[in-house]
This record gives structure tokens, sequence and C-alpha cells, in this order.
């Protein structure tokens, strides 16, 4: 079992960056796979980016492609997200998850494909 724990967020303006860092307690945090989601108010919860077991392969949203940037440091058991060109719709709660069934894959984009969710970190974008 894995728990997470996000940081980093806050208000910026718009153009700007953030990096948000998801904390991982465990000794097995190098066979999960990680990833970011994000809700805004009053929508449903969307995936943003994902990571595989090694770091070596992501995924992202259409939305944050070439903008966000997911990385992970086994070393440190932590996954980062990246977030640059900051929008105002970029606004929402950001969530930390981890899936140790799907470890070796990248792609999963659904939240029911994460077995472990941290409570999330709000990040606000103003215009």
């Amino acid at each position: 079992q894995v728990q997470l724990v996000e940081s980093g967020g806050g208000l910026v303006q718009a153009g700007g960056s953030l990096r948000l860092s998801c904390a991982a307690s465990g000794r097995t945090f190098r066979s999960y796979a990680m990833g970011w989601f994000r809700q805004a108010p009053g929508k449903e919860r969307e995936f943003v980016a994902a990571i595989n077991w090694s770091g070596g392969r992501t995924y992202y949203a259409d939305s944050v492609e070439g903008r966000f940037t997911i990385s992970r440091d086994n070393a440190k058991n932590t996954v980062y997200l990246q977030m640059n060109s900051l929008k105002p719709e970029d606004t929402a709660v950001y969530y930390c998850a981890a899936t140790l069934k799907y470890g070796r894959s990248f792609r999963q984009s659904k939240e029911d494909e994460y077995e472990y969710w941290g409570r999330g970190t709000q990040v606000t974008v103003s215009s």
C-alpha cells in the first residue's frame, strides 16, 4: 500500500509556472505507475498526465501537451508535474494517483485504473 501527499499548489498569473510534487510512502514506489488528475469547480475529475514505473514513458492529455511535464525520482519516492504557460482554465485541484496493477504501463488515463489517491493541492491561475 502507498500513501500520497501532494504539494506545490498556489496562486499564479496566467503565463506563469508551478511545479507540483507528490511524495509517496513505502519502499515499493518504483513498482507503481503514477498519474496526475485535476478537478475544476463544477466539473468532473479529468486526466492530466501519466508516467510508467521507470520514468521512461509518459502520456499527456491534449489540453496540457507541450506545456506540462511529468517526471519522477524513484530515489526520493516523488513524482512531479512541471506546469508552464499556465492558463486560467488550468485552475483546479490537482490529484496524484498510483497504480500497481498497471505499473509497467504509462497510458492509464481513467480514474478506475488507479488504486491510490492523494488529497489534492489547489492550483489557481489568475487572468
